[in-house]
C-alpha cells in the first residue's frame, strides 16, 4: 500500500475519526481506519465498491 494515496470523506468534518480510502490504484479500492494509518487494510475490487456505495444510497 505504499502507492496508496489516501484521503477522508468531505463528509467527516475533519475530526480524523473516520475511514480513509485510495482511488489512485487501478483495480483496487484499498480502505483503512484514519485513527490506524499503519494498521490493517481491507481490499475491494472497483465493481464491488461502487456497489457498495450504490446500495448506500
Amino acid at each position: 500500500m505504499t502507492r496508496a494515496a489516501w484521503r477522508t470523506s468531505s463528509y467527516s468534518g475533519g475530526q480524523g475519526d473516520c475511514v480513509e480510502i485510495a482511488t489512485n490504484l487501478p483495480h483496487l479500492v484499498p480502505v483503512r481506519d484514519s485513527k490506524r494509518a499503519a494498521g490493517p487494510v481491507i481490499g475491494f475490487g472497483r465493481g464491488a465498491w461502487q456497489a457498495f456505495l450504490r446500495d448506500l444510497g
